[in-house]
Order: C-alpha cells, then sequence, then structure tokens
C-alpha cells in the first residue's frame, strides 16, 4: 500500500479562510484515504497563512519527504499546499525529481505527466492569484474608506461604532468625560496621576469595562480624533465623525504634554507665580524664595543695581490678586442679560455673516487645491515622504481650524457671538476665582484678563486686557446700571 504524508493547514489569514475546519478536513481526509486504499505514514497539521514561505510544519515535511521519501502528500486541495510561487515550486520539483511520485485531493485531480505538472502549476498560479488579487481588494477598500473619512477599526473612548449606519457616533455618556479630561490637563495644573485620580472619582470605565489606566490617559490626549481627524499608519487624515474639542485645546494639550516631559532640573522648588511678574523700577525677571515657612518675591537684580528693596510676602500678593480679579467680576443677573443683549444681536447681524463664511469657504478650497498640488508632487517623487506627511499634517490643521471657525460664524452670526458669550461667563467666574485656596488658578485667570505684570516694591501692577479693562475701569456704583 503506497504511503501518503497528510498535511492540513488551516489559514489564520483573514483574507485566506476557508470553509472546512482542521476537525473537518482531517475527517475527510482519512475517509478519502480509506476509500483510496492510501497508508498515512504521518500527519502534518498547522494554524497559518500560505502567502509567504517560511511554514514551520510545511518544512519540516518537505525535509523527511527530501531524506526519507514517500509516495506521496495528501491535501484537501492544492491552496492548501501553497499560495506563493517558492512554495508550489517545491513541490512541483519534488514530483520533477521522482522524491514524490503522487498528489492526492479529494477536491482536485492530479496526475503526474508532463500536462499534469502543467495544470498543477496553473493551480497553484490561481491560489496565488486569488489571494493577491483578495489582497489588493481589501487594502483598495481600505484606501477608500478612509478617504472618505471613515475609521477602519473600533471607536475610541468616547465614542460608539454605529454598526447599523456603518458610522462612528459620540457616545453620550462617556464624552463628557473625555471632554473635560483634555480641558483639566490643558491647564497645566494636573499631573496624568492626579487626571487618574479624578477619572476614578467620576467612574470613567473604559472598553473593556475596568478604570482608565494611566497610560490609557496618555493615549487619549495625543489621539487627534479627538478633534475630529485620524491617525492611520502614522499619517493623519480628515475623518467625517464629529469633533468632541477644538483643534486649538488639541494644540494647547499637546504643548503640556511636552513640556511635562521635558526633565526638571532637582533641588528647585517650583514657586506658582515665577514667570509672571517683571520689576517695575529695573525690568529685571521677579524670584521668590522659602524664609521661615512662607514664601517671598523680589527682584532678581540680575539688570544691575535697583531701588526695589522689599520683598512681597505670598499671602500679600494673593490678596492684591484677589482685588485684582475682583475688579472684572460680573453678577449672575447682568451676566444673563448681557448674554441674550448678544444672542439678539447676533441673530440681526446673520444675513451679513454670509459674506464672511464665504471667504472661509474659499480659503478651505485653496486648501484642498494645495493638498492636491502636494498629492502630485509627492506620485512625481520631487518631495520626500516625510515632508509630504509633515506639510500634509499642516495643511489639514489648518483647514480644520477654518472649519471650526466656519462652525462659530454659522452659529454666532459673525463667529464673535461665543467669544462675547465667554467673555461674560469669565468675568461672572472672577469672584468665584478670587475666593478660592487655588494660586494655579488664580495665577492662569490673571494671565487671561490682563498682561505686562509688573513688582515695585510690595505692590503688583496690571495691565488689563480688553474688554476686560472695560469692566475693571467702570465704577462699582454705576457698573451695568440701567
Amino acid at each position: 500500500m503506497p504511503k501518503y504524508y497528510l498535511y492540513m493547514r488551516k489559514s489564520t489569514d483573514e483574507e485566506d479562510r476557508q470553509v472546512l475546519s482542521l476537525e473537518s478536513q482531517l475527517n475527510e481526509l482519512h475517509e478519502y484515504a480509506k476509500r483510496e486504499g492510501l497508508e498515512i505514514a504521518d500527519e502534518f497539521i498547522e494554524a497559518k497563512t500560505a502567502k509567504k514561505p517560511g511554514r514551520t510544519i510545511f518544512n519540516l515535511m518537505i525535509k523527511q519527504i527530501e531524506s526519507n521519501g514517500v509516495s506521496g502528500i495528501l491535501a484537501w486541495h492544492p491552496d492548501r499546499l501553497a499560495r506563493n510561487s517558492m512554495d508550489g515550486g517545491k513541490i512541483i520539483y519534488l514530483v520533477d525529481t521522482g522524491k514524490l511520485v503522487d498528489l492526492r485531493f479529494p477536491t482536485y485531480s492530479f496526475e503526474n505527466t508532463a500536462q499534469g505538472k502543467f495544470m498543477l502549476s496553473i493551480a497553484f498560479g490561481q491560489s496565488k492569484y486569488y489571494i493577491d488579487n483578495l489582497s489588493e481588494n481589501v487594502k483598495r477598500g481600505f484606501r477608500q474608506k478612509i478617504r472618505r473619512g471613515e475609521y477602519p477599526g473600533f471607536a475610541p473612548l468616547g465614542y460608539t461604532n454605529d454598526t447599523k449606519n456603518h458610522s462612528i457616533v459620540i457616545d453620550p455618556d462617556k464624552a463628557p468625560f473625555i471632554k473635560k479630561i483634555f480641558e483639566l490637563y490643558a491647564a497645566g495644573d494636573y499631573s496624568l496621576d492626579e487626571l487618574k485620580k479624578i477619572t476614578d472619582r467620576l467612574g470613567l470605565i473604559g472598553k473593556r469595562g475596568k478604570p482608565v489606566r494611566k497610560s490609557e490617559l496618555a493615549r487619549i490626549l495625543r489621539n487627534p480624533f479627538y478633534y475630529g481627524m485620524m491617525l492611520v499608519k502614522g499619517e493623519l487624515h480628515e475623518a467625517s465623525h464629529p469633533p468632541l474639542i477644538s483643534q486649538k485645546l488639541f494644540a494647547t494639550v499637546q504643548e503640556v504634554l511636552e513640556n511635562r516631559g521635558k526633565p526638571m532640573k532637582k533641588g528647585i522648588i517650583k514657586f506658582t507665580f515665577i514667570g509672571l511678574m517683571k520689576c517695575k523700577c529695573c525690568g529685571a525677571s521677579i524670584t521668590a524664595e522659602t524664609q521661615k515657612g512662607h514664601t517671598y518675591y523680589h527682584c532678581t537684580k540680575k539688570l544691575g543695581s535697583c531701588e526695589s528693596k522689599k520683598f512681597l510676602r505670598e499671602e500679600d500678593l494673593l490678596s492684591q490678586i484677589d482685588k485684582i480679579i475682583s475688579k472684572v467680576h460680573i453678577d449672575d443677573e447682568t451676566k444673563n442679560k448681557m448674554i441674550s443683549r448678544f444672542e439678539a444681536l447676533a441673530h440681526e447681524e446673520s444675513k451679513s455673516s454670509l459674506s464672511l463664511s464665504r471667504q472661509v469657504q474659499d480659503r478651505i478650497s485653496e486648501l484642498d487645491k494645495k493638498m492636491e498640488r502636494l498629492i502630485d508632487l509627492f506620485v512625481e517623487q520631487e518631495i520626500s515622504q516625510e515632508d509630504y506627511k509633515i506639510k500634509k499634517m499642516k495643511i489639514l490643521n489648518d483647514k480644520q481650524l477654518l472649519k471650526e471657525k466656519l462652525g462659530e460664524i454659522e452659529k454666532g452670526g459673525g463667529g464673535w457671538l461665543e467669544p462675547s458669550k465667554n467673555f461674560v461667563s469669565t468675568c461672572n467666574e472672577a469672584s468665584y476665582v478670587a475666593r478660592q485656596e487655588t494660586p494655579a488658578a488664580k495665577r492662569d485667570f490673571l494671565k487671561i484678563i490682563g498682561s505686562n505684570f509688573l513688582l515695585f516694591d510690595r505692590t503688583l501692577f496690571i495691565s488689563y486686557s480688553c474688554p476686560y479693562s472695560f469692566v475693571a475701569e467702570t465704577d462699582p456704583a454705576e457698573k451695568w446700571g440701567g
């Protein structure tokens, strides 16, 4: 009775799936061998794709055939033996040299003749063509999906996959938490460890049903998906899903991440208001030092002699800052009246905003043309792939900013409504910031409402930014009267 090696393969490759499982193949092959009177000398079973050479079990079988010699190989179909030209060539060569006398397949008839070997080579070629063509179709579909702005994967935390409409939508339960994460980190007052504690308190649960890990938070903060883009294989693409945050907020978070990644010098104590103020007398920077448990601010005198000799204790500095912040306070009633008035003006102005909207749309069209020219340059190999990615990222980010501006115009009748409402809301928060005991929050608020912070002896001077200067300079007794 002729002896055969039984070979079975079940591919792990998505593009090379077959209907029969290993168990089904084994049953079918044993029944075929019994029916045809074939003796199975050994069985070789593996789960691996045959697209590329290098299958361990297959190569072991080939070596044994070359050294020991058997009558033939029994397999379900020629494509189980090879889907690449090298492995297919090995089989035909073994038949040519007489190491293999026969090949048996329940689904394919082989004769060890010149015509039979020719037909077998065609069968191997068809198997390779099938997998190559299928692979190219998959890649083509993948590229087309990217061009449509569809993310080719599972939605990140804060979004869900809408399987019915084949799209990605905002998760109403988790999206507010993700947005808050970005806003908190952008302020620069929280480390990733502190942010992790906050998300734990908020009860934010990750995709696997467990609390979000610190490493996952870092990935979220670096993911452009949240401002309406998607990063696929290291390249930025436009996306069709709705953004959770603005590109500006995302850029701020990246700056904070970059700065936090820089190593801090050992032995240096971080003082809250260093870097904020200059000496009014000589223009030098203001430094700080700790004495008897208290922090004192004073001129560094690095620009030469200075008439300012006095030290300002941090508690006294905070008292002055609270008064400075309180000057821009607007109460709740006034805030609501002003916002209502702004909205009425914006409604009246909506018609005139059409012209501005067209201008922004024209600029977006110019960027689209610029992108087409960039692609042409890349295709013609006039720029490197690295330069192409850098220039493409800049164009896409510029376009995203314009799209955000267009959205503001359409919502706010010219783009001024939201900034105006934010201004009033900021003023409304002034008294709360002044009352709370968080120096870092006060520093951030100062940078919003003013600039050119000068210290002379024990007095802090500030130049209020417009329009906060208008609020600060209004007499409290007459403020917003009528």
